[in-house]
């Protein structure tokens, strides 16, 4: 499969989408939406391939991967009807394969992600009793050479004081207080619609995978290391 790149139009679609958000101007350029759309979802089939050849995911295929580009206004503050951005995300096969990939294109805010953004309340705990058991090995793992060069730190949310079950004086606590586990790379619009884009993204993600192998073994094990499949 050649490599598709993000054609400068969608780029320009986009632009035009974020300057004009409403429907009367979305209707009147719809095919220009089409033919935006068939680029996103050609790259994503492309990425998606791609990273099959490293990785297992559960999407099908770069369509069935990408979000909508109508926002669900009835309970946001932000009426705007479309969200001048394409952005998908790429599930690893579980229950052995953790982790998932998330991509945003969208001029001057194009950026690639990849982790845990929301683990289940047992993940999350099976994982916190892990930090504090394994303190050492996480840093370790978190200044990995390729994920520190491609990512810089870990990202993600975190309580304001020391969770249920962990004390405040817990030498791994900085670690302990995050309730998501997220890394993030970011893009210039160039870098974007380079011909090397989609062989960037896929050498970025693949820099998570020291990470990703130890979640996967800790995530389908119990406290006792014995396998849970």
């Amino acid at each position: 499969m050649s490599n598709p790149v993000i054609n400068k139009s969608t780029f320009d679609f986009l632009k035009k989408l974020s300057a004009n958000n409403d429907r009367e101007w979305f209707s009147e350029h719809k095919a220009q939406y089409e033919l935006a759309k068939e680029n996103a979802e050609a790259f994503m089939d492309a990425l998606i391939a791609k990273m099959n050849t490293h990785d297992q995911l559960e999407n099908p295929s770069g369509k069935k991967s990408l979000y909508r580009i109508y926002n669900d206004v009835r309970f946001s503050k932000n009426k705007a009807p479309y969200n001048a951005r394409f952005a998908g995300y790429l599930k690893r096969s579980k229950p052995l394969l953790r982790g998932g990939y998330y991509i945003r294109i969208k001029p001057g805010a194009s950026r690639i992600a990849c982790g845990f953004m929301n683990p289940n309340t047992d993940d999350l705990k099976r994982i916190r009793e892990d930090i504090a058991a394994n303190y050492t090995d996480w840093k370790k793992i978190l200044n990995t050479k390729s994920i520190k060069q491609n990512f810089g730190g870990m990202q993600g949310e975190q309580v304001k004081s020391a969770p249920r079950g962990f004390s405040s004086d817990d030498p791994a606590i900085e670690l302990l207080r995050y309730k998501q586990f997220w890394f993030e790379h970011t893009f210039t619009d160039s870098e974007v619609m380079a011909p090397d884009f989609l062989l960037k993204v896929n050498n970025t993600y693949k820099a998570i995978r020291p990470f990703f192998d130890y979640m996967s073994d800790l995530l389908t094990t119990d406290s006792n290391g014995e396998s849970l499949y």
